[in-house]
């Protein structure tokens, strides 16, 4: 059975983007982080990490520079709040055996709820962690949502931005 919202992945990208799961409108488009709300394209573009802005309609020509995009939980749902944490754990064996597949130097968990749940942790920090995950270097970044309130477009980039830096000063 097909994922309801494909991965952008090839073998030894630098960076992987690692979302919850995805949303609706995403599954129902076939691109991720498609919501008008939602800040990461816009947030990956003045990080640096693209040198234009990219529609979600073309986040398969993140390959070109390098970065791609996962889901560790399949199933779309309308927000965050509709996963349990069982669903993380349950996605961890699979999510582990898929990083040693495709073996990206970096990935960057949008949040830390399936981070912190793969590893049955119930703090995390934000930023670079201590550890890396299945051989790849773990950073854990802020979820880009526009319901993420918590966290202003200039906080977002700043973030984002750190990671860059470390990849490519």
């Amino acid at each position: 059975m097909p994922k309801p919202l494909p991965d952008i992945v090839a073998p030894g990208l630098s960076v992987v983007f690692v979302g919850l799961n995805p949303g609706l409108s995403a599954a129902a488009e076939g691109h991720h982080f498609v919501g008008r709300s939602n800040r990461f394209w816009k947030v990956l573009h003045l990080s640096g990490f693209t040198p234009h802005l990219v529609a979600a309609q073309d986040d398969a020509s993140l390959l070109n520079y390098g970065l791609g995009i996962t889901s560790v939980v399949e199933r779309p749902t309308a927000g965050v709040d509709d996963l349990a944490r069982a669903e993380f754990v349950q996605a961890a064996a699979g999510f582990e055996a898929w990083v040693c597949r495709w073996k990206p130097a970096y990935l960057a968990f949008l949040g830390k709820a399936a981070y912190g749940a793969m590893l049955n942790r119930r703090s995390v920090d934000w930023g670079r962690q201590t550890e890396p995950f299945a051989g790849a270097i773990a950073w854990v970044l802020p979820n880009p949502s526009g319901r993420n309130l918590a966290f202003s477009q200039d906080a977002l980039v700043a973030a984002y931005r750190d990671l860059r830096l470390e990849i490519s000063p």
